[in-house]
């Protein structure tokens, strides 16, 4: 049925899990905040730490996970590792997030799953 429209294309399986990994990273409230602050400029960890508002050993950890995924780079002076954000896409894929997240009607997410619902009224 889908093969049969002319510009349907599904991604591959690598595309996929890659993008699912991504998702998966972008989950935990911390990150997005490291994230977010990154694309300020780039940051050491007891700066994101204050920022973010969590202990230094949890930013220190939240960092190594998104530098393995590819979303932040670390440059080291010294001692010192500053951190920031891989790229553009990164920028894109957050303010789409934050953007949508200011999009949804809060009475329409079931707060125990964070899962939005169908709207009751089309018309709203």
């Amino acid at each position: 049925m889908h093969t049969s429209l002319p510009d349907f294309d599904m991604p591959n399986e690598e595309q996929v899990h890659l993008a699912a990994e991504s998702f998966r990273l972008l989950s935990d409230p911390t990150r997005i905040k490291i994230l977010w602050a990154l694309l300020q400029g780039e940051s050491n960890v007891a700066c994101l730490a204050e920022l973010a508002d969590a202990a230094p050993t949890a930013v220190s950890q939240h960092l190594a996970k998104l530098r393995l995924a590819g979303l932040v780079k670390g440059r080291r002076e010294g001692t010192f590792v500053y951190y920031s954000a891989a790229d553009e896409h990164v920028r894109r894929l957050l303010t789409q997030g934050l953007y949508h997240a200011d999009h949804i009607d809060s009475d329409d997410v079931d707060h125990s799953s964070g899962i939005a619902t169908p709207a009751a009224d089309c018309n709203r």
